[in-house]
């Protein structure tokens, strides 16, 4: 694997490792990429796919970032006080708060569907909010070359790859080769990232 991975690079090893150049195979590569950085966002949550967004508030809807797939933490800021909302689900949150017209300091958000949250009560001004979330990265291209998975975990995304290519390739026997060297590599990242979040409370405290 090339020292600094780049999307051409990881379209190149995928081929290298295949052992396949045919036009079929080199087509379909980018659909094994694209599954894998699904993959990868699907099953683990590292710390590079966490983000941070921040406003104010517009009314009891809230649209959710561009690639989001869960959230964190939900707070906002009352009278120069943070205050943490909770998680509840779509039906508590309209059972709680079924007239939106009716506004006071928000308590509650749930998922309304994939793009937007719902905000229980509806909030009464245009409170300040921060909310921590997942993503999924923003996907790899002939454009954008290089990632965060690329930078930090780049074994993770080509043992992922190829666990994507191997039905295609009808080599189904040699998923469980990749999948344990997919596992090293996730257990190692994640090692890494408990490491530092365990260093970072150390210090806190």
């Amino acid at each position: 694997m090339p020292v600094g991975m780049t999307y051409s690079s990881l379209i190149s090893d995928i081929q290298t490792y295949c052992e396949r150049d045919d036009e079929p195979f080199i087509n379909m590569v980018p659909t094994f990429i694209m599954l894998a950085e699904n993959r990868l966002a699907s099953e683990n949550k590292p710390l590079g796919f966490l983000r941070t967004v921040s406003g104010t508030f517009n009314g009891p809807m809230l649209d959710k970032p561009v690639r989001w797939r869960k959230t964190k933490g939900f707070s906002i800021i009352v009278n120069g006080v943070r205050e943490y909302l909770y998680e509840r689900g779509y039906d508590y949150c309209r059972t709680y708060a079924p007239d939106s017209t009716q506004t006071t300091v928000p308590k509650f958000y749930a998922d309304y569907d994939y793009e937007h949250w719902l905000i229980a009560p509806a909030p009464a001004a245009a409170y300040p909010f921060e909310i921590q979330y997942y993503e999924r990265p923003e996907p790899l291209s002939d454009e954008q070359q290089t990632s965060w998975t690329t930078r930090y975990a780049p074994q993770c995304l080509l043992y992922a790859a190829l666990m994507e290519a191997m039905p295609f390739l009808k080599t189904s026997e040699r998923i469980p080769e990749f999948q344990a060297l997919y596992d090293r590599a996730i257990g190692a990242v994640v090692k890494e990232d408990t490491e530092r979040l365990t260093d970072s409370a150390n210090m806190r405290a």
